[in-house]
């Protein structure tokens, strides 16, 4: 599926930005596409083409503020706020993917041997990768703002 979202927090610092690097890490690892607008202080970053907006199945406006719903009218919407999008944003999809008409649990039955020996691959290299990426974050001292909010939002 495709989706649009809005993210915004009334700083618009750090909360739009985890919150839209969560939906689309989740929306991608799910198989769906997503662009994701972020609205803060400092502005619209990844302003929503119209066009992208009209291919979407569904919108999903995760915010603490207001933003305007006009340009979305007639698509199914999701509203929340910013905290859903930081940590719940599968709970997000799955609801943009009911309203639009999908069906989130959709497996073929014949897969889901593969699926579940894929998964736990993907877990373990999932589990490697975040050692390797805390590692790195710990080494370069990028990891302390983000990390601190997300563990104040976990």
């Amino acid at each position: 599926m495709k989706f649009v979202a809005v993210t915004a927090c009334p700083t618009g610092i750090a909360h739009s930005q985890m919150g839209a690097e969560n939906l689309e890490n989740t929306a991608t690892d799910r198989g769906h596409d997503i662009d994701v607008e972020v609205q803060g202080a400092m502005g619209t970053e990844n302003e929503l083409s119209s066009e992208a907006i009209q291919a979407a199945d569904a919108v999903i406006i995760a915010a603490d503020t207001s933003v305007s719903q006009d340009r979305f009218e007639g698509k199914p919407l999701v509203k929340s706020n910013i905290k859903a999008a930081v940590n719940d944003a599968d709970g997000l999809i799955d609801e943009a993917i009911e309203k639009a008409g999908g069906d989130s649990d959709a497996v073929d039955v014949a897969d889901d041997t593969e699926q579940e020996t894929a998964t736990e691959e993907t877990d373990t290299a999932s589990d490697e990768n975040s050692e390797e990426q805390t590692d790195r974050k710990e080494a370069s001292g990028n990891g302390g703002l983000i990390g601190a909010i997300k563990d104040i939002f976990s």
